[in-house]
């Protein structure tokens, strides 16, 4: 079990990924109707899902940002419904902190930022609500992240980046056992840098904290296997059995059926290997 401030989570984690957004890399436009984006929450769920990610602005390479009130006016409709229908954990996928005070309002438990509380007051708002806060490393910023991204050693920095942050966190008053930690796969590197990372994934759990894993679908996949957006689920699958068996606690994905399935073998494989090494 994860516990994670208020939130108990089984371990691993399958977070859902629920985009209602025009843009985004592989779902972009699906769920932008809140009764379509509450059936596939709902699916999700049934599908054992443990907590459902909502986000109203897309992250894609290249992508350019939303106002703050097309980003309410996108992703609150969606929590409130989502909430008033089950007691699943739900994440809000953003940066802003109006958008966290917002989202938490109407339902939200669980904030995860790909800009890990470095945009302007969210920092204190995630103190503030205190609840579960996803800090997630990228190099740059979307529209221009995967222009050139250069690291020294990416594992090395990717950890000392996220032990800054979590500090920087708990010093602004967020308790640490709330914080949980992502390298940003996709989020300004290379595809041999996400390899070295998801192989290096146990050197990412600064000060302890638990790893969270978003590898669905994306472009390293594709480069690795040659496939489309929509014909990645095998490969995803692989990246999530993967990341579980090298320490990943929650992993974020599309396919969530398929990945809850596979990560209950993943997981039969971890505690077996715990018993015989006692």
């Amino acid at each position: 079990m994860l516990k994670l401030g208020p939130l108990s989570l089984p371990a691993p984690a399958v977070m859902g990924i629920l985009n209602v957004t025009p843009d985004s890399f592989s779902d972009g436009g699906e769920y932008q109707n809140r009764t379509v984006a509450l059936r596939q929450a709902m699916s999700m769920v049934e599908d054992g899902a443990a907590i459902i990610d909502v986000g109203g602005e897309s992250t894609r390479p290249g992508s350019d940002g939303v106002s703050e009130q097309e980003e309410l006016d996108r992703v609150i409709p969606v929590i409130e419904a989502v909430r008033g229908v089950t007691d699943t954990a739900i994440s809000i996928d953003t940066s802003k902190a109006a958008v966290m005070r917002e989202a938490v309002a109407a339902g939200a438990s669980m904030i995860n930022d790909v800009n890990a509380l470095r945009t302007d007051d969210a920092l204190a708002a995630a103190a503030d609500l205190g609840l579960p806060v996803c800090l997630m490393h990228m190099l740059g910023e979307p529209r221009n992240m995967q222009d050139d991204p250069d690291y020294d050693d990416v594992v090395a920095d990717v950890a000392a980046f996220l032990e800054e942050r979590v500090a920087a966190a708990v010093a602004a008053g967020l308790a640490e056992d709330r914080i949980i930690v992502d390298p940003g796969f996709g989020f300004g590197k290379r595809p041999a840098h996400n390899i070295d990372l998801l192989a290096n994934l146990r050197q990412l759990g600064v000060r302890g904290r638990p790893v969270l894993v978003g590898v669905s679908r994306k472009a390293t996949l594709g480069e690795l296997t040659g496939r489309a957006v929509y014909e990645r689920v095998p490969a995803s699958v692989a990246a999530a059995v993967i990341a579980v068996i090298n320490g990943a606690t929650v992993v974020r994905a599309h396919d969530v059926r398929e990945t809850v399935d596979a990560l209950k073998v993943a997981q039969a494989v971890v505690e077996a290997n715990a018993g015989t090494s006692r």
